[in-house]
Order: structure tokens, then sequence, then C-alpha cells
């Protein structure tokens, strides 16, 4: 089915126009508008009574706000220095999840998987990041949540880098983004104003304004009663940021950091600013989501609409962060409050992203499409019960396969997939011979290129690792004794099997899979993953020349395409 053409043909389309940012009104109880809907998820539900959907999806998020720093599935030392007031009342009154996770830690295939339902190998081409192409037979829940009557929008990112870019959100023809979109270079674009004379909160009220009339600008085209669902997709999180501007722009000082980083990080002033630049970041997403959830309110529409708060993978041009299956890189945030569910509430029930497409498809009334492997999270949301909800839910799959195109010698793939439960962490290396981040190129040179060349270009070394200050020091300390370590947990190749005792090792810094005396959950859990990914005919098992391993997943990235 092409689900394009039938979108433009169904319905006609749609091209936009174009202080204290708390969210102070609490939701009680449920709405009897949505009760339908919650309880049965009828295809046949009118407009009127199904909710509007707001899903705040943030690049490189990771599970990074002050309402996590409580919990032990959050890298809590981290979390201790945040300030995130939205973000933390959208908790207080809706659902907290401790052990969500992303399905590869790459945005395009995660957001290839969460837009289909279907575990990233199961979505063709999109299943990788560079070369990314979408398949027009693929289900995306946006268009499917439009057929069935609502309005949709974004603002941001969806589904990119990827062709056609945000494929399964209709392009850009329902893109709200006239008032401007500096704000996805929150910090950049504030100091500069701040070194033009701005006062600090003049230089962050000038790109919140954006956001909200971006957002006003979508609710005003809107069809009166027609429920909505609005993409807004922050990439502030996403490199590069401005240095300096986490303690300069949101009062995080870098020495607040020291003794809180996790252990492998080295615990240095440029790691410490990294990050604090890094969190500061993510209290800019706060604010912007403060500034959606009055418009919201202001709209008269708070009442009525579910508001989903994640992120598509761990912060980038960080160790074991993004591109890696340990939990620094596919552990990210997941908030859900609204009508219909019972707030105040903490779970425990393992989620894997793709979970939210079948959970959106039934908010809206509609059919979840045949192959979808995500489970809707509805039966937890409706619950009143807090940690474990579904007993079945205590283990995600996650993967991954080509990031940056050259990061290997011939646009190879790094192959891995992983089987996360309470206890343990799985992780089959299907390559070990090849190098995790991508081949060292400059970094095995001597001599070494400058801080500037490390912390700018991604490409010129570990290309799989984003550019930034703690890449480039790891690179130019890695050779000193006391920070070998660091550097070989962050760049050296990794044995065919990897196994984490939760329990004892929260970070994932001692590999057990060797060890004898753990050959019995280590034989476990490779069986139990090897069987669920056969199951899921996952081309990496089921295929004897694997189509990730050669074209077109191994073309070469597209040129850039130049600017008119």
């Amino acid at each position: 089915m092409r689900y394009e053409h039938e979108v433009g043909a169904r319905r006609r389309g749609r091209r936009a126009g174009g202080g204290t940012w708390v969210w102070g009104l609490a939701v009680a109880g449920l709405l009897a508008a949505a009760a339908p809907v919650l309880a049965g998820g009828e295809a046949a539900a009118s407009a009127a009574q199904r909710p509007n959907i707001l899903f705040f999806f943030a690049d490189d998020w990771g599970r990074y706000a002050s309402v996590y720093a409580a919990h032990e599935a959050a890298p809590a030392g981290l979390c201790q220095v945040l300030r995130t007031p939205n973000i933390d009342a959208v908790a207080r009154r809706g659902v907290v999840f401790r052990h969500a996770f992303v399905p590869a830690p790459s945005c395009t295939p995660c957001r290839s998987s969460l837009l289909t339902g279907r575990y990233f190998f199961q979505t063709g081409r999109a299943a990788i990041l560079q070369g990314a192409q979408w398949e027009e037979s693929l289900p995306a829940v946006p268009l499917l949540l439009r057929e069935a009557g609502y309005t949709i929008g974004k603002t941001g990112k969806v589904w990119s880098p990827g062709t056609p870019a945000d494929a399964p959100f209709g392009g850009q023809r329902f893109a709200y983004q006239q008032a401007g979109m500096a704000f996805q270079r929150f910090s950049q674009q504030a100091m500069q104003a701040v070194e033009q004379g701005a006062s600090v909160e003049q230089a962050k009220a000038r790109l919140l304004q954006q956001a909200d009339e971006n957002f006003a600008a979508f609710l005003r085209q809107r069809q009166a009663g027609e429920p909505f669902f609005y993409w807004f997709g922050p990439t502030n999180t996403h490199r590069s940021w401005a240095r300096g501007s986490g303690k300069k722009l949101w009062g995080i000082d870098p020495d607040a950091l020291q003794g809180r980083l996790p252990p492998f990080l080295p615990d240095v002033p440029e790691v410490r600013e990294d990050l604090a630049d890094y969190l500061g970041e993510v209290q800019a997403l706060d604010s912007l989501l403060g500034v959606l959830l009055k418009r919201l309110e202001q709209a008269g529409e708070a009442e009525r609409t579910i508001v989903v708060l994640s992120g598509d993978h761990g912060g980038p041009g960080f160790p074991r962060g993004k591109c890696n299956l340990y939990d620094f890189g596919t552990a990210v945030a997941l908030i859900v409050a609204g009508p219909g569910i019972p707030g105040g509430r903490t779970v425990d029930d393992f989620v894997n992203l793709m979970d939210l497409a079948p959970t959106f498809l039934e908010l809206g009334g509609v059919p979840v499409p045949k192959g979808t492997a995500g489970r809707s999270l509805l039966p937890i949301l409706r619950s009143d019960r807090s940690g474990q909800v579904d007993p079945s839910r205590t283990w995600v799959i996650t993967g991954r396969e080509r990031h940056v195109a050259d990061a290997r010698a011939g646009n190879r793939p790094y192959p891995q997939r992983a089987l996360r439960t309470r206890e343990w962490l799985y992780i089959r290396n299907y390559a070990p011979d090849r190098w995790p981040m991508g081949d060292p190129k400059a970094a095995a040179r001597t001599p070494l290129p400058s801080w500037d060349v490390l912390a700018n270009d991604t490409f010129a070394a570990f290309a799989d690792l984003d550019a930034g200050p703690t890449k480039a020091w790891l690179i130019l300390h890695g050779h000193e004794e006391r920070w070998q370590p660091f550097f070989r947990l962050a760049f050296d190749k990794r044995p065919a099997e990897e196994l984490y005792d939760l329990r004892h090792d929260p970070y994932q810094m001692k590999n057990l899979a060797q060890d004898p005396r753990y050959d019995a959950p280590r034989h476990k859990l490779a069986q139990e993953l090897e069987r669920r990914l056969r199951a899921a005919d996952d081309p990496r098992l089921v295929e004897a020349d694997c189509r990730f391993e050669r074209p077109p997943f191994t073309d070469p990235a597209p040129p850039p395409k130049k600017k008119k």
C-alpha cells in the first residue's frame, strides 16, 4: 500500500503558515470523553471521543531529568544537578517508566521502528542511518492517524537523516516552522545573543517564542473538534553546543559534577564541562516543553491531550552512549500523562519505544497493522498500579547495524543485538574483528590531530562517536597509563559475547562472558535472544548472505544536497 498516495488522495493536504513555563494545570481522574478509547480502542470511535496527542521526542536526550534522580535505572548523579520543572510536572500527574529502551541507539533506525511499530531490522533500508530510504510499503503512524480523522503537524525532526526526509510524516507538508527554528541550536543562538548585548533571559525568551508561535499556528488551523497529533522534535541536545553554555545559560557548574560521573568517563574538567553543556541543553528542552504546555492550556485543550515525552537514544559524543547497546546508549526517558491515565505512578515494566506505535493507534481508534511487533502500553497507562504492572514485560531487545556510512572500510556496519532483563545485559557482537566506534583513522597516526580537529570533525577518527571535547580529550590522553582503561572501554574491539550482572555492575563495566562461573546464564540468554530474533525474521540470523553486509545497505552515503 502506498500510504502517502492514499493519504494525499483521501484527505486534503494542509500547509502551515508559518516568565514561568511550568504547567500548573493538573488533570485529575478519568475524562468521560476518552473512556471509550482507553477501554477498548474501538476503530469506530468518533473524533469527539478521541484524545489529542502531544508527542515531545527529543534527539539524543537519553534519560536525564530531575525526576529520574531518585531512580536506580538512571545515571542519578547527573540527574541530581538538573532542574526540569516542566518534565517533573508531567511526571507527577502521569506515569514515569524506569525501564524504557530504544530499539536502536541511532536516530534513523530508532525512529523507523517507533513510526512503524516494528523492530528496526524489519524496516528495510530505514534500518540504517546514512543512506536510509523510506519504503512506501511501511505503515506510518502519523499518516494512519490522519486517515482516521486526526489533524497532524510537526515542528522539528521526525525521521532523518533519510530519503525522503520525514517521509513517514508526509515530508514537510505538515510542518509548522515558519516562526523560526533557531531554538534547535539553543546554546549557540542564546550565547550569541548574549554576546550582542541581550540578557540571558531575553536570549532564551526569543528562542522559546519560536516554539510557541509554531505550535500556536498549528492549533489555529485545525478544524474545530478534530483531534490532533502534534510531533515536536527538538534537536538541541544533539551536538554541537556552545562551550560553557551549561553554566552561563543554566547555572550548571561543571564542578558540581565532580564525583557524579559514570565510572567509564574520565572525571576531568574538560569532560565535566562537556557534560554540563549537554545537561544545559536538557534544561532547554524542559523550557521548550513548558512553552507547549502553556499554549495547550491557553487553547483549552490541556484536559483532552495525552502528553508523551521521550527521546531516541543516549547522549552524543560520550563513550558507551549513542551507538552503543549499554544502558548509557539505549535507556531513555518515557513519561506519559493525560486523560484516562491515573497519575503519580512509577512503572517497572520494560518498554521498547516501538510500543508507542500501537499505543498511539489504539488511542486514535485505528486498527494496528499486521506485522506490528510493538505492544500497546494502554493497559499499563490505564492501570492504577505502580511497580511491575504486566508480569510479561521483563525484557527488551535492542540492536544496531550501520550508523556513519564510512566509519569502517567498505561502509560495513557494526552488527549487534542485545537482550536486556532486570538482572542481565547480554550483547552479541557479530563482527568482533571490526572497530565498534569505527576505524581509528587519524587516531592511529603520529602525530595525533589537533584538539580542534578531534573536537569538531566526527569523521577524523572513530566516526561512530560524535566529535566533541570528551572524544578529543580521550584520544589525546589515551596513551597515558592512567587513562588507557577509559580509552579501551571507549574504542577497543569487543569480544563476540558480552555479559553484565546488573545487580552488582549497573554501569556494565565488567564483562563476565568468558568467566566459566557464568556459563549458565550466558547460555540461557544467548539462546533466548537467538530464539526471539529468529521468530522476528532478523536478517542477521535468517539470511545466509545478510542484506546488511551488501549493497544497497553498504552503499556510500549520498552527498549532501547543495543549498539553493
